[in-house]
C-alpha cells in the first residue's frame, strides 16, 4: 500500500468526492482517481461505491477512512513540529570554547543570546583539549589563534581580528627603563607565550617588521597568567589589546612602544557545515558575528 494513495483516499472523502478534492490539493482528478483505485486493488476491497452522480463510502470504507484521517493528522502534526522548528529557533546549541575566549568573550555574549530566544537552550563546553565537533556532536566551536586554522574540511567564520600589543607594570618600566625601539628589548625581561616562542616579530603601521628575543623572564600558555605576571613587574609581555584595556585603563599596566604590535589573534566560529543548519545555530551563529567584535 502506498502511503499517498491512503492520503488522497481520506482528501477525496473530506472534500465529498475527486472533483473537490482535485480543487483543493491542486492535483488532476484523474490521477486522485486512479490513485484510489490502486489503493482499492492493493487492499482488495471496494471502499467507494462511485458512480456519475453520487459518491458514497462502503462500510468498510469507512473504517478504513477513521485510520487514513488519523494517519494524515499525524503526517500534518509531523509537518508542523519541522515548521515551527525552522520559523522560530529553539532546542539545543551544543558550543565548546578555550577557557579565555569563555570569560573573555562568550560569557557576555550568551546570556543575552539566550534571553533573546526563550526556546533556545545554550550548552557551553569550556575545554583546552581538542574537540572533534562533528564526532562528538557540536553545533559550533568559537577558537582564538595567532596561525591560520588547519585546512580540516568544516567551516570558518572569522568574528575579529585583534593587535597583539606589548604592555608592561609601570614599576618595571621604572626601574629597568623604557624601551624607545624594538632592538631595545634585547635587553629587557620577556613574559613568553611558551617556551618555543622566544622571539617576537614586531611591525609598525607602515610594515616594517624587526624580530628580536627578551630574556625569558616566565613562560606560561595562559593568557591570565601572561597578564598577571605583567601587573606583577615581572617583564614585558605580549598580550591581545582588548585583554589589557582594563589593566592599561586603572594604570596597572602600560603600552610599550605603542607605534608596534606584536601579531594578531583572530576569534573564529568553526561549524561542521552551513547547509541544513537548523535556525537555533543559525541564531547563535548571526548573533556571534554581529556582537563579537570587541568595543
Amino acid at each position: 500500500m502506498n502511503p499517498n494513495d491512503l492520503l488522497l483516499f481520506a482528501a477525496a472523502v473530506e472534500h465529498g468526492g475527486f472533483a473537490a478534492a482535485s480543487r483543493q490539493l491542486g492535483v488532476p482528478k484523474s490521477t486522485i482517481s486512479k490513485r484510489v483505485a490502486q489503493l482499492e486493488a492493493a487492499l482488495g476491497v471496494r471502499l467507494i461505491q462511485r458512480t456519475s452522480r453520487s459518491f458514497q463510502l462502503t462500510e468498510v470504507g469507512r473504517d478504513f477512512h477513521e485510520h487514513a484521517r488519523a494517519a494524515r493528522i499525524e503526517m500534518e502534526a509531523a509537518e508542523d513540529v519541522v515548521r515551527r522548528r525552522v520559523a522560530e529557533p529553539s532546542g539545543t546549541v551544543r558550543l565548546t570554547a578555550s577557557m579565555p575566549v569563555a570569560q573573555g568573550l562568550l560569557a557576555g555574549l550568551l546570556p543575552r543570546i539566550a534571553a533573546r530566544y526563550p526556546q533556545l537552550r545554550l550548552d557551553l563546553d569550556v575545554t583546552d583539549r581538542f574537540v572533534d565537533l562533528v564526532q562528538e556532536g557540536y553545533d559550533l566551536a568559537v577558537r582564538s589563534h595567532f596561525a591560520p586554522l588547519p585546512d580540516s574540511g568544516l567551516v570558518q567564520r572569522p568574528l575579529h581580528v585583534e593587535p597583539v600589543v606589548l604592555v608592561a607594570a609601570p614599576g618595571y618600566l621604572s626601574a629597568r627603563g623604557e624601551p624607545r625601539t624594538p632592538e631595545d628589548l634585547q635587553s629587557h625581561d620577556g613574559v613568553l607565550v611558551g617556551s618555543h616562542a622566544r622571539e617576537w616579530a614586531l611591525d609598525d603601521r607602515n610594515g616594517r617588521r624587526v624580530r628580536v628575543a627578551p630574556r625569558p623572564r616566565m613562560t606560561a600558555n595562559e593568557s591570565v597568567v601572561l597578564l598577571s605576571a605583567a601587573a606583577h613587574g615581572l617583564g614585558i609581555a605580549p598580550l591581545p589589546a582588548p585583554m589589557c584595556r582594563d589593566a592599561i585603563a586603572s594604570g596597572a599596566l602600560r603600552r610599550v612602544l605603542p607605534d608596534w604590535q606584536a601579531g594578531e589573534v583572530t576569534t573564529t566560529v568553526v561549524m561542521p557545515h552551513r547547509r541544513g543548519m537548523l535556525p537555533a545555530v543559525r541564531a547563535v551563529l548571526d548573533h556571534l558575528v554581529a556582537h563579537a567584535a570587541p568595543e
